[in-house]
């Protein structure tokens, strides 16, 4: 359990990969998230929608402990990835980082090469025995990221020169250098020209067949062409938890219907 390599399950494609029981999210006296339940499936995308301020990122970031970092959180409830309870004080958080990898709304790109922003996860956590080996994770990375043959000329030159759109790619192939099994993804396209966004949710698609995806988005259109699962936020609360195309043309409760329809936002 310390090195929270999940245990691979069997059945299916789309088993359960992470469960929330009764999650509350306080910062100081602030009850931010109130008594989220839900299931996460393997090998999809599902998108966390909703006005701003309504808990979507919040509860992104207890999906990787994000929250540890801030000094006034409090979060209390269950949240397991393949049973296994993530808040277990035998849990390292920066293990489970390493599989639970996470991509912001602004693209990050460390103030290295394009070679050591992907290489750096792999090093501090001994993935790699050789030289030959890193290389091997750097160049699949790219791949993955859908970047390497924009870059496979100049890795030794800085991530921090490529454009923004190239940039949020690189820190996508940095976020699976280290093997994750959960992507969390804050808003990744929010920062980027259409044709950026595009080629982003095309990667998206794609990652999906190798991890279990989480995204935020304020962009409704890109939960509905991204996602196959959608989760809409209001006031803390999850209001309403299904497929896509259900929550977009027949949501059940007032409150999602009043959203997408632009009443409230």
């Amino acid at each position: 359990m310390n090195d929270m390599r999940m245990t691979e399950r069997k059945v299916g494609t789309r088993d359960t990969k992470i469960s929330g029981e009764n999650v509350d999210v306080y910062y100081g006296s602030t009850h931010a998230i109130k008594g989220v339940n839900v299931n996460i499936e393997d090998k999809a995308v599902t998108a966390f929608i909703g006005p701003s301020g309504c808990g979507k990122s919040t509860f992104l970031r207890c999906l990787n402990r994000m929250n540890d970092t801030i000094d006034s959180c409090r979060v209390e409830g269950k949240i397991t990835i393949d049973g296994n309870d993530i808040y277990d004080k035998r849990v390292d958080p920066v293990q489970l980082r390493a599989m639970v990898g996470m991509v912001f709304q602004k693209p990050n790109p460390f103030p290295k090469s394009i070679y050591d922003n992907v290489a750096y996860g792999p090093r501090i956590h001994g993935l790699a025995q050789s030289k030959d080996d890193l290389d091997e994770i750097v160049e699949k990375s790219l791949r993955r990221g859908a970047i390497w043959n924009e870059v496979k000329d100049r890795l030794h030159s800085p991530g921090t020169g490529l454009s923004g759109g190239q940039q949020q790619r690189l820190c996508i192939a940095r976020a699976v250098a280290t093997e994750p099994e959960v992507l969390l993804m804050d808003e990744p396209c929010s920062a980027l020209d259409p044709i950026a966004t595009a080629q982003v949710e095309e990667l998206i698609d794609e990652l999906r067949e190798s991890f279990s995806v989480v995204i935020v988005t304020h962009s409704m259109q890109q939960a509905a062409r991204v996602s196959q699962k959608t989760a809409f936020f209001h006031l803390g609360e999850m209001v309403e938890f299904g497929e896509t195309g259900e929550i977009f043309n027949n949501p059940r409760d007032p409150r999602t219907e009043s959203y997408i329809t632009g009443r409230i936002g």
